[in-house]
């Protein structure tokens, strides 16, 4: 049986923040794109009923990592369904990270969908995705969009998505090994909260932009100046709330000419986007593992 899973990045090739809810939750409206690319997870299920998380990056392995509260999640959940004898359900997991964290690329938020996934195929608790998508707005607003799995337009908190097929692009994303937090930036004085609502069919049709950008750029000059030099070759803008900048390309060939020309001290990775989740469609070609 294999045990090893992506656990894929996303970026936002548009955002907007809508208002403020009187529980100070921002509305959104965003454009949820996968790439074929990510963190793998290697999850080993057993009946010791411990999680336990491994990685090269020992930070990571705490209590509050997101890997480890949507484990805890998903055996309350199926505690409380009377789904199994969660007690007694537990894993060994291990994160190999090329997500950075901070990045605006969903690490944390990916990394939980896959667990929550792959943990309800492996400990049989049959949930569907909509379920799980449900109870995972406790581990993070993008974390349903990594259930669903597919290119989405994501409004409200990030639990309503409109499922979308979009044409394969190349994208070439820079990380300037800067981390943002994401509280940080949704508690920005400047952050405008008030971008005005727009319909499915309007928010495609308009030029994409990203309202935290601004942000950014006024307090990191050197994202400032990577989204400067990268719009000079294509369509260039940051993603989510994170400091990754992205561009857009046609084709590989066009993405590693232009990576090519970058500083050799930049990190930064070329992938392809994907209508489906490439975990979803790991699951698709492995439904036998769990089937039976």
């Amino acid at each position: 049986m294999i045990y090893t899973w992506l656990s894929p990045v996303k970026i936002n090739l548009f955002l907007y923040v809508t208002g403020i809810r009187e529980n100070k939750y921002h509305n959104i409206q965003t454009l949820f794109q996968f790439l074929n690319y990510g963190d793998t997870l290697k999850i080993i299920p057993n009946k010791t009923g411990k999680i336990q998380l491994f990685s090269k990056k020992k930070l990571l392995e705490n209590k509050e990592n997101s890997i480890v509260c949507s484990a805890k999640l998903l055996k309350a959940k199926a505690l409380s369904y009377g789904r199994i004898d969660a007690n007694h359900y537990g894993a060994k997991i291990f994160l190999y990270k090329r997500i950075p964290m901070g990045s605006g690329l969903g690490g944390g938020s990916s990394n939980a969908a896959t667990t929550l996934i792959v943990l309800n195929k492996l400990w049989n608790t049959q949930f569907t995705l909509q379920e799980l998508a449900s109870f995972s707005l406790k581990i993070g607003t993008d974390t349903p969009g990594f259930i669903i799995g597919k290119t989405s337009i994501v409004e409200g908190i990030g639990n309503i998505l409109h499922p979308i097929k979009r044409q394969e692009k190349w994208y070439l994303v820079v990380y300037p090994n800067i981390h943002i937090s994401t509280k940080q930036m949704f508690s920005s004085p400047f952050l405008m909260s008030n971008t005005s609502k727009k319909s499915l069919k309007s928010l495609l049709k308009l030029p994409f932009s990203n309202d935290f950008e601004y942000i950014a750029k006024k307090k990191f000059i050197k994202i400032k100046k990577l989204i400067s030099m990268l719009s000079s070759y294509a369509p260039s803008r940051m993603t989510g709330t994170g400091s990754c900048v992205f561009s857009e390309f046609n084709n590989k060939k066009s993405a590693q000419k232009i990576f090519s020309l970058l500083p050799k001290n930049m990190q930064g990775f070329i992938a392809k986007s994907v209508n489906i989740s490439p975990l979803h469609k790991m699951l698709n070609k492995k439904k036998y593992l769990f089937y039976k």
